[in-house]
């Protein structure tokens, strides 16, 4: 192999790589799936609260209609994000009675992307900037 072919099989390689790294960040941040327009109250149980990156998710059991319990599963902003607004990974645990404000999915199925959870001793924590106008807020989470 020359130098040229050499070059160009680099330059092919680190193309690439770039692309296949860059890939996955670009489609990442859609939220598309949620309604902003709409804030909904639930009240339930933690049942799990995953501290990860690039989001975290909890999941919540909802007492629905009669007996049934319905699962909710409700995205959240980033670790480092929340731990700037007083979250910590030990902020939700399993067991937890909260009342919870969300956007929900445009589908209907049970999730969102949580707004903020109150906790049992009346705390309240916002998961997006607190604004006092609701519509100001969906509009921050958005990027307007």
């Amino acid at each position: 192999m020359n130098a040229f072919n050499t070059r160009a099989v680099l330059a092919a390689a680190a193309l690439a790589g770039s692309l296949a790294l860059a890939l996955p960040a670009a489609a990442h941040h859609s939220t598309a799936m949620f309604d902003f327009a709409k804030t909904v109250e639930v009240k339930g149980t933690i049942k799990e609260f995953q501290w990860t990156n690039p989001h975290t998710w909890t999941k919540v059991d909802v007492e629905g209609q009669g007996t049934a319990v319905v699962e909710y599963g409700l995205e959240g902003m980033s670790p480092n994000y929340l731990s700037r607004n007083g979250w910590s990974k030990r902020t939700l645990k399993t067991g937890d009675k909260v009342v919870l404000q969300v956007h929900p999915l445009k589908d209907g199925r049970p999730g969102g992307f949580m707004v903020s959870v109150k906790l049992a001793d009346g705390t309240t924590l916002y998961n997006l900037p607190h604004r006092d106008d609701p519509a100001a807020a969906a509009a921050a989470a958005q990027g307007r």
